[in-house]
């Protein structure tokens, strides 16, 4: 079949010679005569996001791969996003990202892509990306960092630095102590090594079918992680040549594998947002509510933190991905292919759990019901998410006062203050935190909890919000509340000293107050975003809510990898 790089440098014009003569550097003659596929490695390796830090020396085998396969392997450096470093918050990106990588993949000459991320953003960015423009695409995943240890006990990157600092805060630890962790918390490069947003949206990549089974969870440090990064370079080429694109790989049966695998893993809040997004670029049917519907009898298999005790290096060793997938086979749809063409349950033959007590058996797992809950109520209409497998039982139905923050601003001022009227049995409540009210919606749905209840003993509280939390938080944290406050949603009018009533079990979230009241209340709109220039402005005025992924109203849908006119 013909290229499409063909269209920039077959012929013999002013243009073909253009592209062509400033192309060759190097190259050999026949990478221009339409034989050999031209591959984009979008690398989004970047020093300030240190969790990709690496992936340039992963991008280098993936070029070996496309070569040895007969391709041309082109680095296409990718808008890349530290979810450690970047203010107000990385969400605020994940669309830019996204966007500038849908439209560099179109405007260039390339026939496939290997979509090279890590951190939290940057693989569903790439697959947004890849989803829009819809040429061959395959994820190369760049690992989680090894275990590191602080006085002989593992530290879970994220986890621990929530649970240490509220110990300090508690008083039962030094601050001396804490700093002294943080240097051996870091043990290695590759992304956070709990079942955090990184090491989840890995596994929702092969879950989805658009990895090589078996990479997902591959240690960033781990030789094997070059192998497969060469396998995979090899397999762009191929998806090209077969013409396989992502809306082969990812459709409705591929979503509904990755909810169940999001509930067995214990994976992270966030995926909601990014597999509604992705699958919003595709046309493909998703709501809010079938992450209940699929994932709510899944069980949960892996004892990863935050959920659980282990970490992603425990679970690599313990037989990976592929033994989760072959202890919930019959929960999988079989029609869903892989990008190798194959589907899923090809690769499960060969899979074995190893340690039992990182991946338990179907029959002994960690909880019985581990999926997502979907919430509704008087309090979020269009749906509130909650991770039950992260949450205190005795937490999960609770009626409890309200204790209003009108911003993350306002919680730091006020929290710890010896006259907050507050006790155990109050909710905390958050607004003014959505993808509008930020703006972004930040990871500060795990609201510390005041210092006078840690004195206490106290160590989980519910918290309510229409923000995100890190996938590597815990906590009865009611997350995404839809429409956000900043929307006019019903958080906006909920006042200090209001009964809030949670439910999970009956999948409810309400404010015990009648109807006409809370209607008749003026929205509280104080602490929310109002930028007046650039991508902050165009992200307010046209970002959807947490329902329906958080993407652009305007990014919705497929553009295809035509482009219609010539450059000069």
């Amino acid at each position: 079949m013909a290229l499409r790089s063909s269209q920039w440098y077959a012929g013999d014009d002013r243009n073909s010679y253009i592209h062509r003569a400033w192309m060759r550097r190097g190259l050999p003659r026949d990478a221009f005569t339409g034989e050999r596929p031209h591959i984009a490695i979008a690398n989004t390796a970047s020093d300030l996001t240190p969790c990709n830090s690496h992936l340039d020396e992963v991008a280098k085998s993936v070029e070996q791969g496309v070569w040895a396969a007969g391709g041309v392997p082109l680095n296409l450096p990718a808008l890349s996003i530290g979810e450690t470093n970047v203010r107000p918050t990385a969400m605020l990106w994940r669309n830019l990202a996204a966007m500038a990588t849908e439209e560099m993949l179109r405007a260039n000459p390339i026939d496939g892509v290997v979509l090279l991320g890590g951190c939290d953003k940057t693989i569903p960015s790439l697959l947004m990306a890849a989803a829009s423009v819809d040429l061959p695409a395959v994820v190369m995943p760049g690992g989680p960092m090894l275990t590191g240890r602080f006085r002989g006990v593992p530290l879970g990157c994220g986890t621990d630095v929530w649970r240490l600092s509220e110990e300090v805060r508690a008083g039962t630890l030094s601050r001396e102590a804490f700093l002294e962790s943080e240097s051996s918390m870091i043990r290695s490069r590759g992304h956070c090594n709990t079942m955090g947003t990184a090491s989840t949206m890995a596994c929702m990549a092969e879950a989805l079918g658009m990895t090589i089974p078996g990479t997902s969870g591959t240690p960033a440090p781990d030789s094997r992680l070059l192998e497969r990064a060469h396998d995979t370079g090899r397999l762009s080429v191929e998806l090209v040549r077969e013409g396989r694109r992502p809306s082969h790989v990812m459709t409705r049966a591929s979503f509904l594998n990755a909810i169940v695998t999001l509930a067995a893993i214990g994976g992270s809040t966030n995926a909601v947002v990014h597999l509604l997004a992705i699958a919003g670029r595709l046309g493909v049917e998703l709501e809010l509510d079938d992450f209940d519907r699929t994932g709510s009898g899944v069980p949960l298999l892996v004892d990863l933190q935050p959920a659980g005790r282990h970490l992603m290096e425990d679970l690599f060793r313990a037989g990976g991905l592929r033994a989760v997938f072959k202890e919930v086979a019959d929960l999988l749809d079989p029609s869903a292919i892989t990008v190798t063409g194959r589907p899923l349950g090809d690769y499960l033959d060969g899979a074995e759990i190893w340690d039992e007590t990182v991946i338990r058996r179907r029959a002994d797992p960690l909880q019985p019901d581990a999926g997502i809950a979907v919430l509704r109520g008087n309090l979020a209409p269009d749906g509130a998410v909650i991770k039950p497998a992260a949450a205190s039982p005795e937490l999960l139905r609770h009626r409890g006062r309200a204790v209003v923050f009108d911003s993350i601003e306002d919680v730091y001022a006020r929290l710890d203050s010896p006259d907050l009227d507050v006790d155990e049995t109050s909710v905390l409540v958050l607004r003014g935190c959505g993808p509008r009210g930020y703006p972004g919606m930040p990871e500060v749905g795990n609201l510390p909890l005041p210092a006078k209840l840690l004195a206490k003993g106290v160590r989980d509280m519910v918290r309510i919000s229409d923000a995100r939390m890190s996938g590597t938080a815990y906590g009865t944290v009611v997350l995404h509340a839809a429409p956000e406050a900043a929307a006019g949603g019903p958080l906006s009018r909920v006042r200090t000293g209001d009964p809030i009533v949670l439910d999970v079990a009956a999948r409810r979230l309400d404010v015990d107050l009648p109807e006409a009241e809370l209607a008749a209340r003026e929205p509280v709109m104080t602490g929310h975003a109002r930028p007046v220039r650039g991508w902050e402005r165009l992200y307010v005025e046209h970002v959807l809510q947490a329902d329906r992924g958080v993407d652009l109203d305007f990014l919705t849908g497929s553009s295809g990898d035509a482009v219609g006119r010539e450059s000069h």
